[in-house]
């Protein structure tokens, strides 16, 4: 969620983080809009993790985890202008986005860790 807030109302000084400057000009629109996506997926993990209802956990983590395919598939394909360190350190650090929600997933079979969603009136989706 702070990568998200600091992206909506910061761009141009998350645009200049060397592993972003880089990248195609600065698009004020585009990074608003990303760091506002950013945000309403954080808050849809964090209601997951406020309701531990299965289904609800299993979506939201299944939403960040096609975000950081995406993600981690660009960067590896511009990779170009970071030194081989930074490369490195970068596409680890994406690539733990990718494990980190991908675990969360294979655990979340256990049905035993989770709540029963409340009966309502109207039928569950």
């Amino acid at each position: 969620m702070v990568l998200g807030l600091w992206i909506l109302l910061l761009p141009e000084l998350f645009w200049k983080w060397p592993w972003v400057s880089h990248l195609p000009p600065y698009n004020e629109h585009l990074l608003r809009d990303f760091g506002g996506a950013s945000v309403a997926l954080a808050v849809v993990l964090c209601s997951a993790v406020a309701a531990m209802e299965r289904r609800l956990v299993i979506t939201a983590l299944v939403a960040y985890l096609v975000s950081s395919v995406a993600h981690l598939l660009f960067h590896a394909q511009h990779l170009e202008p970071l030194s081989a360190a930074s490369g490195a350190g970068f596409m680890a650090l994406l690539g733990v986005a990718v494990l980190l929600p991908a675990a969360l997933l294979w655990l979340a079979t256990d049905k035993a860790a989770f709540r029963e969603p409340e009966p309502a009136g109207r039928p569950v989706l």
